[in-house]
């Protein structure tokens, strides 16, 4: 049975997150700095090592000695940054999304996003960039109670009767998704990417484009059963 789906991931892999991820960092951390509740650089590095987790476990990791009311403020903050730099033209799609997305949809595959970016956040993207030509649903981790991104991909096999697809993504969440589901994954090996966790996916692709040879040989690939 050939593909009928495919899910894909946001940050870093549709999105290219790494544009306007600095910035918005650096407005949060000012704003603690001015509070008098930060001192020395902002964390950028520890961000990006953890990025693809849910923001609750960014500031979590990235505050730990700060209280949950600071927290959320932070979060919220850098919330309504990410959204203005969105809107203001600072981001960018990855090379090939609307190519392959066109490609996709006239193949008649449903396409998802899953993305453990915030609700405001993933519509901001979409409606600025115009996916919803494309993408039939876009799904934010706060839309499952555990936050696990497992748990979302198998929201979405039973919402849109998922029978064999694939998810897209470049970390270990999206990797380990696809797996727990029964899909293909598929890795990006991309800005936030990492190597031990890339060699645990299906198949690794370096430019979206890869997806229209690779889906043309899926068969052969045997992905497990589908999604539970």
């Amino acid at each position: 049975m050939k593909i009928d789906a495919v899910i894909f991931d946001m940050d870093g892999t549709l999105f290219q997150t790494d544009r306007i991820l600095e910035l918005s960092l650096d407005d949060a951390f000012e704003r603690l700095r001015l509070n008098g509740l930060w001192e020395g650089k902002t964390p950028t590095s520890k961000y990006r090592e953890i990025m693809g987790v849910p923001l609750p476990k960014v500031w979590e990791t990235l505050l730990p000695c700060h209280s949950a009311e600071v927290r959320e403020s932070v979060n919220e903050h850098f919330l309504e940054r990410l959204i203005d730099n969105i809107q203001s033209g600072k981001g960018a799609l990855y090379p090939h999304v609307k190519e392959v997305f066109t490609y996709l949809k006239e193949k008649q595959l449903k396409l998802f996003i899953a993305s453990n970016g915030l609700p405001a956040y993933l519509e901001s993207i979409v409606n600025h960039y115009g996916l919803d030509r494309w993408v039939d649903a876009a799904f934010s981790i706060e839309q499952v109670h555990s936050l696990n991104k497992s748990e979302l991909v198998n929201m979405i096999c039973d919402k849109y009767d998922v029978k064999r697809g694939a998810v897209v993504g470049d970390r270990l969440s999206d990797i380990t998704a696809a797996k727990d589901n029964g899909l293909l994954a598929i890795g990006c090996r991309f800005d936030f990417s990492q190597e031990q966790e890339l060699i645990q996916a299906d198949a690794i692709i370096e430019d979206l484009m890869e997806l229209v040879d690779l889906f043309l040989v899926v068969d052969d690939l045997n992905p497990s059963p589908a999604c539970k």
